[in-house]
């Protein structure tokens, strides 16, 4: 339809173009083992920085949600899987690469309720859309030429955000040969776990804490409490003592 896309790919007004199936198919068939997508997206990125246009030095990470080509009416009890396997041949590849991928451990966006259509989209949320079933797409960028370092998908959990930032990185600082200087991020990252993986690297994070009140919160800041290394507590400002309860094992924090 697009005259410009006819020109760069070298297609004249009356040539039929590709069928839209040659780029799944392909992706899906000829290059899923080959990890050739990954191959020219890092060339890509090699000859950005031989050209003098990447730095390296101060980066951003970010995650976009992705709705997935999947109904939320097509979610079936986990427990029926197999029983949808006799008919839906999504649902059979699924469950093989499940056995095959996750032979112990079961993978970290386990649900409940899996779509027979897409089963490895996870029903989620992010700020105040609708729950929906899709993936988040992860971005690492240098930030002087916003040049996107690396890509990755994730399950649409918030957890996976912070652990794809610092596979990312790790990637990048491999072929780089050095890690950044800082890391920049939205609230999302705020979390002890990376905040304390980017301190052991010596990154700098410009990253806002989960726990900072908004600004019209009435509750109090965290540096109006005292801790108390004694009983390992703290107090808050109307003097009462707040003991420590234990590790939450959904998002890692200290309770």
């Amino acid at each position: 339809m697009h005259l410009a896309w006819r020109w760069f790919t070298g297609l004249s007004f009356d040539q039929e173009i590709p069928h839209h199936s040659t780029f799944s198919k392909n992706r899906h068939g000829r290059f899923q083992k080959s990890n050739l997508f990954q191959q020219l997206f890092e060339e890509i990125v090699d000859r950005c920085q031989a050209a003098g246009l990447v730095e390296g030095e101060h980066l951003s990470v970010d995650g976009s949600f992705l709705p997935a080509n999947a109904s939320r009416l097509s979610r079936i009890p986990r427990e029926q899987l197999r029983e949808a396997a006799h008919v839906k041949r999504t649902v059979r590849e699924y469950l093989t690469d499940l056995e095959q991928e996750n032979p112990v451990e079961e993978p970290a966006h386990q649900q409940d309720q899996v779509s027979t259509t897409d089963p490895d989209s996870t029903y989620s949320t992010k700020g105040s859309r609708p729950a929906e079933l899709g993936y988040f797409n992860n971005y690492l960028i240098d930030n002087k030429s916003c040049v996107i370092l690396g890509v990755q998908a994730t399950a649409a959990r918030l957890s996976q955000e912070s652990t794809a930032a610092r596979e990312r990185i790790t990637r990048s600082a491999q072929r780089q040969g050095r890690f950044p200087q800082s890391v920049a991020a939205d609230t999302t990252y705020g979390n002890g776990e990376l905040l304390a993986w980017l301190e052991e690297r010596g990154i700098t994070p410009y990253i806002r804490v989960k726990e900072s009140p908004a600004p019209k919160s009435t509750l109090y800041g965290i540096e109006k409490f005292t801790y108390i290394p004694e009983t390992n507590s703290y107090q808050c400002p109307a003097g009462k003592r707040l003991t420590y309860v234990g590790v939450n094992a959904i998002n890692r924090t200290h309770v």
